[in-house]
């Protein structure tokens, strides 16, 4: 049995379509298929269930899928000991992030970390917070910036940053020409555009009017900041959103107002707390700014 061969496998299990784990594994489909045909033929069973929704472990494939799991760890583990004879940290860093994050500079910290440790090969992938928190726990991220409130059970967190949120209008909404805070109790009525619930800004909006009362009407879900930020610039709709979106040049002319009551978006950085994180994390969390470690 190959490490490939494991790899392979993960990938098509974690993703649950083999034309995804091709991409993923920068591999032909027929490659990766027939890779997975050589291990099913060598360990004298079926590891996938084939769907026309894609595929999923059977059930050997899921006792299978916990050990090849910690058998790509250890290998891994093998690989940063030799390095670090050699004073090089090496390996695959995989890092989960939101697409921004304005309090803080995920992408400007992983530049700057790949120019120190270029031996590190780092692949990103881009989600909402909810998404990556629950990839991290699943083993396909080894850490990720996320935001807001969320499900951090079986992770270790730090904060990073924090700012609070504020509302956005167009220059030709009723609102626009209030100077004083917004009551949020009192936005019942507004129609509003937001990011899917998977993201951190929109997880502490519904935290938000959850607690002022109010049952929003949003006309308008996005997974993309700049058009959340067009759509309001549009007129008829608001938004609540971080301060620093407010700042992009989407958002130029608009109104920016302060909620009555504050409401506070939190970046941090999480990593899976029962595991030792590898030698490329290590010095990618001492590369970051210092705080208090929690665990979810």
């Amino acid at each position: 049995m190959e490490l490939r061969h494991l790899e392979h496998f993960v990938a098509v299990a974690e993703e649950g379509n083999v034309t995804r784990a091709a991409a993923r594994l920068h591999l032909a489909q027929s490659g990766l298929s027939a890779s997975l045909r050589a291990l099913e033929r060598e360990l004298g069973t079926e590891l996938f269930v084939r769907t026309a929704r894609g595929v999923r472990p059977t059930e050997a494939g899921r006792a299978l899928l916990r050990e090849a799991r910690r058998t790509l760890d250890s290998a891994a583990a093998a690989r940063e000991a030799v390095a670090a004879v050699r004073g090089v940290v090496g390996g695959t860093l995989r890092v989960g992030t939101e697409q921004c994050m304005g309090a803080a500079d995920p992408f400007g910290a992983l530049m700057e970390f790949g120019a120190r440790h270029p031996s590190v090969d780092v692949h990103v992938e881009q989600a909402g917070s909810a998404l990556l928190l629950e990839r991290l726990r699943q083993g396909r991220l080894d850490v990720a910036f996320v935001a807001g409130p969320g499900d951090t059970a079986g992770l270790r967190v730090r904060e990073l940053a924090r700012e609070p949120m504020v509302l956005l209008c167009a220059p030709g909404h009723p609102l626009a020409a209030r100077a004083e805070p917004v009551d949020l109790a009192g936005l019942a009525d507004e129609v509003f555009v937001d990011l899917h619930p998977h993201w951190g800004a929109r997880r502490v909006a519904d935290a938000a009017f959850a607690a002022a009362g109010v049952r929003r009407g949003i006309t308008m879900q996005l997974d993309d900041v700049h058009k959340l930020l067009e759509a309001v610039a549009r007129g008829g709709a608001v938004a609540l959103v971080p301060r620093s979106a407010a700042d992009k040049e989407q958002a130029r002319g608009l109104r920016s107002l302060v909620p009555a009551t504050a409401a506070v978006w939190e970046v941090s950085v999480a990593w899976p707390a029962h595991a030792r994180p590898s030698a490329a994390v290590r010095a990618l969390l001492a590369s970051l700014p210092e705080g208090d470690d929690r665990s979810g």
